[in-house]
């Protein structure tokens, strides 16, 4: 009876829970899909400078206002919130994907200042498939998509706290060009979800009567004792296996969820 009522509750109440996804078959641009036809990237990546890319349709000005905003691959949507400040509408999907050796590799998209939002948290995604339309944060800058690729699933929506490096991040165009095409399957793996603090906020902030204040809930990882029903030491070693798993290239099993 336990494990039904914990099998019924909502992915996003589960800290350190999993999502099953499929394997991405590959990676496309997200604009002009899939090989950005009628945009061209004004802004390039550059670590410890500009973490991402931003792209501009050609028409100039602020015509590309809505334009289709697409997911660069399968995967699962991880954030989906508008949080103002600098950043406006963001979301961002975390794909799993099987490298050119063989090993199994994560990495998150985020998609910036969009105008709209398409898709909610927790929402399995296809490459190609609408997550949002092009804005500039209700006119704070020129319309443009922000797009980064980041290799530290962590991140989210606090840069701040992380090297501004290629150590956590990817230039996108070069990630997208060497993976275009990759080999798949049926199959479907455990990809961890709510791993991340939320915006401005430390992995242990609660509220006063204990819960967590994020939308996005988070793991109790060491140093976490905010709540009784979490234990640290059991998030570690889930990470710590979870790792050990990607670095040799395997699933990770049903026993390996924490649910």
């Amino acid at each position: 009876m336990c494990a039904a009522l914990l099998l019924s509750l909502p992915a996003a109440a589960q800290s350190g829970s999993t999502i099953r996804v499929r394997l991405a078959d590959g990676f496309d641009f997200p604009v002009g899909k899939p090989d950005a036809e009628g945009f061209y990237k004004a802004r390039g990546y550059w670590p410890n400078g500009h973490l991402g890319e931003d792209w501009n349709g050609r028409g100039g000005g602020d015509t590309d206002l809505g334009v289709p905003i697409y997911s660069i691959g399968r995967g699962v949507v991880i954030f989906s919130q508008n949080i103002g400040v600098g950043w406006g509408n963001c979301i961002l999907v975390r794909h799993i994907f099987r490298e050119a050796d063989g090993k199994i590799a994560m990495i998150d998209s985020l998609y910036g200042h969009l105008h709209e939002r398409k898709v909610k948290l927790h929402d399995l995604v296809e490459k190609g498939q609408l997550v949002g339309t092009m804005g500039g944060n209700n006119g704070m800058y020129a319309v443009h998509l922000h797009l980064e690729v980041r290799k530290n699933l962590q991140i989210g929506m606090n840069r701040s706290s992380f090297a501004r490096d290629s150590s956590n991040y990817y230039s996108p165009t070069a990630f997208i060009n060497a993976r275009r095409v990759l080999p798949s399957s049926m199959q479907k793996y455990a990809v961890p979800v709510n791993n991340f603090a939320p915006y401005g906020r430390a992995l242990a902030d609660t509220s006063s009567d204990g819960a967590r204040t994020a939308s996005v809930d988070v793991p109790a990882f060491k140093g976490d004792s905010s709540s009784a029903k979490n234990d640290p030491k059991q998030d570690d070693d889930f990470w710590s296996r979870l790792k050990a798993k990607m670095r040799a290239g395997q699933t990770t099993g049903d026993n390996d969820e924490k649910r």
